[in-house]
């Protein structure tokens, strides 16, 4: 899942300034989950900057409300109505939901809440690891399940560096040495041979090099055989 923090308030505040009437919108999907944009911490927002003393001259007031996924153009359109002389959305969503809501609502202005981490998975309540870049290349089925690109801090792809230290990464001892890791699944699963596969230097271009990325399905929303 995508996983978001809050921005600092100050910036927050900072982005508000001039606003009268602000319609914080929360997101019920990914950043629900890493508590950081759902319906609570909409409301919660809303009262933390309605009692902050920083804005130049008077207060916005707000309102909130929550969407399943402002990520999906057709639930934004269908189900989401603004409250009357709204001036300005403050969006808790991440930065694909934020862009949507912009060109929904477009010309009003739509400012982010929240900064837009990694793509994630759940460790334990409240923790949430880093698992996917989304680098649009899987090297997964090679690699035992574990990612070398989001997961490694030089994102090697043949085998750990000269840093590496008892299966630690040399950024931290805590941290475990993803290659270290992905040799003992390997050999969990009696398939070491294919850590021995030498990839060649990585094409960045199918996780966003090429410039923005689109994926088009076909017989969906568009002609058949539409690519």
């Amino acid at each position: 899942m995508i996983v978001g923090d809050l921005k600092p308030i100050h910036e927050i505040v900072t982005s508000l300034n001039g606003f009268k009437k602000v319609f914080v919108l929360g997101c019920g999907s990914c950043v629900t989950v890493c508590l950081s944009g759902g319906d609570r911490e909409a409301q919660a927002l809303a009262r933390t900057l309605t009692d902050h003393d920083d804005f130049e001259g008077k207060s916005p007031t707000f309102e909130t409300d929550t969407i399943l996924r402002q990520c999906e153009q057709d639930l934004v359109t269908t189900y989401q109505t603004l409250p009357q002389d709204i001036d300005a959305i403050l969006s808790l969503a991440c930065g694909a939901g934020v862009q949507i809501v912009a060109d929904t609502f477009d010309p009003l202005p739509v400012i982010p809440a929240l900064n837009t981490t990694f793509l994630g998975a759940a460790a334990k309540p409240g923790v949430w690891d880093e698992m996917c870049h989304g680098c649009g290349d899987c090297v997964l089925f090679d690699t035992g399940g574990i990612c070398p690109v989001a997961r490694c801090a030089k994102s090697l792809f043949n085998g750990p560096c000269g840093g590496s230290q008892s299966g630690h990464c040399e950024i931290d001892p805590d941290v475990t040495c993803v290659w270290a890791a992905i040799y003992e699944r390997l050999k969990k699963q009696k398939k070491l041979h294919r850590i021995h596969k030498i990839r060649t230097a990585k094409d960045w271009r199918p996780g966003g090099a090429a410039g923005p990325r689109k994926r088009v399905r076909s017989g969906i929303g568009g002609s058949p055989g539409e690519s």
